[in-house]
C-alpha cells in the first residue's frame, strides 16, 4: 500500500497487539469506549479526501505551486525579497536537529539554541542601540502592539494618576500595524490617535506613549530626535518600528531617545512566505527588563562555575502571572530568529553595511532614471523605498506594463506608488523597472536614456541620507560576528551548536500538552520551494491561486475535523488564536447590544495563557474550582455561571482536560454556559486526542483554536514557529478577523490579529500535507494510537509513580500526570528527576504543570514501542535511584539526582568526589552506551543568572 500512516504511526500492528494484551484489552475500540464518553463520540467517519502517498503529495504540491505567479515584488511595507544563504538553509531550516527541538526550558540540553538566540539578541541590541532585546516575537505588527501595552502598563505614577490612556500613532506607520493596534487597544481602555507625527501633542497629560515608523511606510526618513526629546520631557514613552537593515546606515533609535524599538528580522535571509513565519524583534531599555514580553536569553554559570546560558527572568511569563499578565506571548519564532541571527553571524558588520549601501545606491539610480523620464520622486530622504508621483501617466496603464513585466509595485492611489529595493536587486532589475516606466509614459527612446542613467556616478551611497542621520557608531563588534564568514567555518559553527542540543531526531520528547510528534520530511519540502516562499503577502490574490486553493481545502478539512462552520487561518500562534477567539466572542456580544458581557470563567487547571488572553480581551477572569480528580467542579461552575449570568461572556476549557482526562460532564458544562447566554471557548492544545473520535462542536464549543504545531505536525522549531487558526460555529463566522490591505474574514470582521492576512502562510503547507497524507483513517488511527501509547506508559509506570488523574475506568487520555511530590521528603524535587533524565538521553516531560511537583507525559502516536520501552526503563531506573537514597542511606544533597546532569567535562575531570562511580553517572543503562547524549554543561544556576542579568554576547575585549 505504501501508506504514509504506517510510517507516521510508531507502533507496528504486532506492537499494537502486544500493548493491547498488556492492557488486557481486546481491541483499540474497547480502549476508546473506556476512555472517551459515549455521549460525545462521533457516530460517523470524517468526510475527508482519500489519503495520498508521499510521491503523490509532492506532485500535488508542485501543481499547486505552479498556480502561484512568482512576480518580482517591490511592494515593501515590511516584506522584502531576501537571499537565504545555502549554508543556513541546509544546516538550520532543513535540519531536524534544529527544527524538531522544543522550547529551551531545559537549558542543559539546549545550549546550542540558546547561544544562537543570544547572538540574535546581541544583533538586535547592537543595530537598534538598545541595551536589552528579547529572543523574538511573532511579527512586526504584534510586536508594536506589545510595545504599546508595555508602555501602558509601565506608566509612571503621575501618568496613572492622570489616567493617561492616549497612544499617538504616526499615520505613516504600516497599515497592518495600525490595524493590530486598534485590535489590542480597545479592550484594555487605550485610545489611539492616528495622525501625522508633526501633530503629536505631548502636553496632554493623558498621552502615555507614541509610535513612529523609521523609515516611514512609503520610505521617507525623518529626524525624530527633537520629537523624542519632547516626548521624554513630557513623560511619554517613545516606541519606534524600525527597518533593521536600514540601521546599518541610519542613526539607530537608541541614540536619539527611543524607549522601545520593534520590527521584523525578515530581511535577514528569511523568505517572505506569503506572510510568514518571520521573527519579530523587540528591544528596550534596562528599566523594562521585568516588563518586556516574551523570552530573554541570559548568561549564568553551571554548578561547576562554567559559563552557561538559560532563559532568564522566567517569572515574567504569563504562565505564572495568569490573569495578572500584561502579555499572552507563548510561542516565539525561535527557528526564524536562529536563522536571522545566523545570517548576521555569516555576513558580519561589513557585508551587512555593504548590502545596505548597494540597496540605497540602486534606489538612487532608480530615482534619477524616473526623474529623467518625467516622474516625480517625493521623498526628500530615503533608504530603499521611493515614493513616485506618476504625474500625467495613467496608473492603470502603468499596472498593465508592470504586470506584463511580472512586477508588483505598491499602488497607493491614482497618482502615487512606492517602490522598495531589496537585497536581490541589481542593475539589471533597475533597468527593467525603468523600461516599464518608460513604456508607460511612451518615451520615444527609453533604451538610450536608460543607458545614460546607468552610466551615472553613484559612488556615494548616502546621497539621500543626510549626514545628521547617517550612523557613526560601530555595531556587531563581538567575536562571533567576525569569525565565520566562509561557508566551511559557518557550517562547522552551526554543527557545533547543533551538537549541544537534544531534539526529536535523537530521542522521544515526552512533553505533556505539547505533542512532539513526527514532522515528516515530505511535508516540509515545499517550504524551500520558491513557488511558495517568494510571494509577498500583499500581492494580488490572482497571483496566489495555489495558496488560495490550499487555504480553502485546509479550512474545509479543519472544519470537518472540528465540526465547525467557519475557520480563520490568520492567528500565527496558539496564544494569538486564544485571543482571536475571545475577540470574536466579544464582537458577537457587542453586536447583540450586550457589551456588558465581560465575565470569563476559567477552570483553575487552565494553561496560563488562557487567563492572560482573557484579560487582554478586556474580560474579567473568574476562576472555577476543580475536584480531586482534576475535573471541573460542576457545582462551583453552576454557582458562578448563575451568579454572573447577566454579564457572562465565555467559558474557557481545554478538552481533554489539562489533567489528561476526558471529563464525562463536559456536555453538561457547555450547556450551563449556553443556558446563561455565554459562549464556550475550547483550547485546542489537546486536539491530538480528539481527531476522528470526537470534536469541539460535538462537546458544545462555539470557538476553538488549533495548535497546528502540535496536532497537525508543524515542527516546534525550538519554540516556534506556530500557528493557531480558530474554528467557529455559524453565528460567529461574520466576526472572523480581517486585514486592512487584503480582504479576509467575515462580513463584520474584527480588525487584524496578525500582520499578514493568513498569518504564517508558508507553514500552512505542512498541516495541509499532513492531512492529505493521512486522510480520514490515518488521522483517526493517529488519535487512537496516541491514547494507546499513553495508557501503555501509565500501565508500566503506575507501580513506581502515582498517576494523579484517571477516569472512572482507570484510563487516561493522550497524556498523564506523574506525581513526584512524595519524593520531596527524601530531598528529591521534580526538577532533579528532570535533570537526571538527561543522563539517560531524554528531554524531561512537562515539569510542574498543571500541578506543581509533577510531570506530565505525552508520548504521541509517532513513537515506536521500543522507544516507549526505553523511556519506561529510564523512569523505572530513576525510581530505583530515588529508593536507594533511603535504602543505602545516601547523602540527600550529593547523589545521582541532585548532581544531574553529568556533563562530559564533569565525568572526565581529574577530580571525582562523588559517592558513586563515573560509569553510573554517565551510563546508567546499557542502551545509553550505544547512543549517548552528553549535556554540554552541568546544572545551571538560575538564581545567579537572575541576579547578574547579562543578555548579549561578550564584547570583543573579552576575547583578547
Amino acid at each position: 500500500m505504501n501508506a504514509f500512516s504506517d510510517r507516521h504511526i510508531g507502533p507496528s500492528s504486532s506492537d499494537i497487539e502486544h500493548i493491547l494484551d498488556t492492557l488486557q484489552l481486546s481491541s483499540i475500540q474497547e480502549l476508546m469506549e473506556k476512555t472517551i464518553p459515549a455521549s460525545i463520540r462521533l457516530n460517523k467517519k470524517m468526510d475527508l479526501p482519500k489519503a495520498m502517498n508521499e510521491s503523490e503529495l509532492i506532485d500535488h504540491m508542485k501543481s499547486l505551486g505552479r498556480k502561484n505567479k512568482n512576480y518580482r515584488s517591490y511592494i515593501g511595507l515590511g516584506y522584502y525579497n531576501t537571499i537565504l544563504p545555502g549554508v543556513i538553509q541546509r544546516n538550520v531550516l532543513e535540519n531536524p536537529g534544529w527544527y524538531t527541538a522544543y522550547t529551551p526550558y531545559q537549558a542543559e540540553i539546549a545550549q546550542g539554541r540558546l547561544e544562537a538566540l543570544l547572538n540574535y539578541q546581541t544583533m538586535v541590541s547592537d543595530l537598534t542601540a538598545m541595551p536589552l532585546a528579547n529572543a523574538s516575537l511573532l511579527d512586526e505588527g504584534t510586536a508594536a502592539a506589545e510595545a504599546m501595552l508595555m508602555l501602558f502598563n509601565a506608566r509612571s505614577r503621575e501618568k496613572k494618576k492622570a489616567n493617561a490612556h492616549i497612544f499617538l500613532v504616526s499615520e505613516n506607520c504600516f497599515p497592518q500595524t495600525i490595524d493590530i493596534l486598534k485590535t489590542r487597544s480597545i479592550p484594555v481602555g487605550i485610545t489611539l490617535k492616528v495622525i501625522p507625527h508633526n501633530d503629536f501633542d505631548f502636553s496632554d497629560p493623558k498621552v502615555f506613549g507614541m509610535l513612529i515608523q523609521y523609515p516611514s511606510k512609503h520610505g521617507q526618513i525623518d529626524d525624530y530626535s527633537v520629537l523624542a526629546k519632547d516626548a521624554k520631557n513630557n513623560d511619554v514613552g517613545v516606541s519606534v518600528a524600525a527597518d533593521l537593515l536600514s540601521l546599518t546606515l541610519l542613526t539607530p533609535p537608541g541614540e536619539w531617545g527611543a524607549d522601545v524599538v520593534v520590527g521584523t528580522t525578515q530581511r535577514f535571509g528569511i523568505p517572505m512566505g506569503y506572510g510568514g513565519p518571520h521573527a519579530a524583534y523587540f528591544a528596550t531599555r534596562e528599566e523594562f527588563k521585568r516588563n518586556i514580553p516574551g523570552r530573554i536569553i541570559g548568561v549564568t554559570v553551571d554548578l561547576q562555575g562554567k559559563r552557561a546560558l538559560r532563559m532568564a527572568l522566567q517569572t515574567r511569563e504569563q504562565h505564572i502571572k495568569r490573569e495578572r499578565a500584561t502579555s499572552n506571548i507563548c510561542t516565539a519564532q525561535v527557528l526564524l530568529a536562529v536563522m536571522a541571527g545566523m545570517y548576521g553571524v555569516y555576513h558580519g558588520p561589513d557585508r551587512l553595511k555593504n548590502m545596505a549601501r548597494k540597496i540605497h545606491t540602486l534606489a538612487c539610480i532608480l530615482t534619477d532614471g524616473l526623474t529623467q523620464l518625467g516622474y516625480k520622486q517625493l521623498n526628500k530622504n530615503y533608504f530603499d523605498t521611493i515614493l513616485i508621483d506618476t504625474q500625467d501617466v495613467s496608473m492603470d496603464t502603468l499596472k498593465v506594463f508592470a504586470e506584463d513585466a511580472k512586477m508588483n509595485f505598491n499602488y497607493i492611489d491614482k497618482n502615487l506608488l512606492s517602490i522598495s529595493i531589496d537585497e536581490k536587486d541589481n542593475i539589471n532589475n533597475i533597468n527593467d523597472i525603468l523600461l516599464v516606466f518608460a513604456k508607460s509614459c511612451n518615451h520615444p527612446d527609453p533604451t538610450e536614456l536608460i543607458k545614460k542613467v546607468l552610466k551615472g556616478n553613484y559612488t556615494d551611497a548616502n546621497s539621500y541620507i543626510p549626514n545628521e542621520l547617517y550612523r557613526k557608531s560601530a555595531y556587531l563588534q563581538h567575536k562571533v560576528f567576525n569569525s565565520f564568514h566562509s561557508e566551511t567555518e559557518m557550517m562547522r559553527y552551526i554543527k557545533r551548536l547543533e551538537n549541544k542540543d537534544l531534539a526529536l531526531n535523537f530521542s522521544m520528547i515526552p512533553l505533556g500538552s505539547c505533542t512532539m510528534k513526527l514532522n515528516a520530511a515530505s511535508q516540509l519540502f515545499p517550504l524551500s520551494w520558491a513557488e511558495f516562499s517568494n510571494i509577498h503577502p500583499f500581492a494580488p490574490i490572482n497571483q496566489a491561486r495555489g495558496y488560495q486553493i490550499l487555504f480553502h481545502e485546509l479550512e474545509e478539512s479543519l472544519c470537518e475535523i472540528t465540526g465547525f462552520d467557519g475557520m480563520s487561518l490568520q492567528p500565527n500562534s496558539g496564544a494569538q488564536g486564544e485571543y482571536a477567539g475571545l475577540m470574536v466572542i466579544r464582537a458577537y456580544h457587542h453586536s447583540r447590544n450586550e457589551a456588558h458581557r465581560n465575565i470569563c470563567l476559567i477552570p483553575s487547571s487552565a494553561h496560563g495563557t488562557n487567563p492572560a488572553s482573557a484579560t487582554m480581551a478586556g474580560m474579567k477572569v473568574v476562576v472555577t474550582k476543580c475536584d480531586e480528580q482534576g475535573n471541573i467542579d460542576l457545582n462551583d461552575l453552576k454557582e458562578k455561571a448563575e451568579k454572573h449570568k447577566d454579564n457572562l461572556a465565555a467559558l474557557m476549557i481545554t478538552y481533554p482536560s489539562t489533567h489528561g482526562v476526558f471529563e464525562e460532564s463536559v456536555v453538561e458544562v457547555t450547556d450551563v454556559i449556553h443556558q446563561y447566554g455565554g459562549q464556550v471557548y475550547m483550547d485546542g492544545a489537546n486536539m491530538n486526542a480528539q481527531v476522528g473520535l470526537t470534536n469541539p462542536a460535538k462537546i458544545g464549543a462555539d470557538v476553538c483554536h488549533l495548535n497546528l504545531h502540535k496536532t497537525f505536525a508543524i515542527p516546534h522549531g525550538g519554540g516556534g514557529p506556530g500557528m493557531g487558526p480558530i474554528g467557529v460555529v455559524e453565528h460567529l463566522k461574520p466576526f472572523l478577523p480581517g486585514n486592512p490591505i487584503i480582504q479576509t474574514g467575515g462580513k463584520k470582521a474584527i480588525t487584524s490579529i496578525s500582520a499578514a492576512p493568513w498569518g504564517s502562510a508558508l507553514i500552512l503547507c505542512i498541516s495541509y500535507a499532513y492531512i492529505k497524507l493521512l486522510g480520514n483513517e490515518g488521522l483517526t488511527k493517529s488519535t487512537e494510537v496516541a491514547i494507546l501509547n499513553a495508557n501503555y506508559i501509565k500501565n508500566q509506570l503506575e507501580s513506581d509513580y502515582s498517576i494523579l488523574y484517571k477516569n472512572s475506568n482507570d484510563k487516561v487520555a493522550h497524556e498523564m500526570i506523574l506525581d513526584c511530590r512524595p519524593f520531596k521528603e527524601l530531598g528529591i524535587e521534580v526538577t532533579d528527576i528532570a535533570k537526571r533524565l538527561m543522563d539517560y538521553g531524554y528531554h524531561a516531560p512537562t515539569v510542574s504543570f498543571p500541578v506543581a511537583g509533577t510531570m506530565m507525559v505525552e508520548p504521541t502516536e509517532s513513537e515506536s514501542k521500543s522507544e516507549l520501552d526505553r523511556f519506561i526503563t529510564a523512569m523505572k531506573a530513576i525510581r530505583q535511584e530515588i529508593n536507594a537514597i533511603v535504602e543505602d542511606n545516601l547523602d540527600k544533597n550529593n547523589n545521582l539526582l541532585k548532581n544531574a546532569p553529568h556533563s562530559l567535562e564533569l565525568v572526565t575531570s581529574n577530580q571525582w568526589n562523588k559517592p558513586y562511580t563515573r560509569e553510573k553517572a554517565a551510563y546508567p543503562l546499557e542502551y545509553v552506551r550505544n547512543n549517548k547524549f552528553w549535556p554540554s554543561i552541568s546544572r545551571v544556576d538560575d538564581a545567579y543568572g537572575d541576579r547578574n542579568l547579562i543578555c548579549s554576547c561578550a564584547t570583543i575585549e573579552n576575547y583578547v
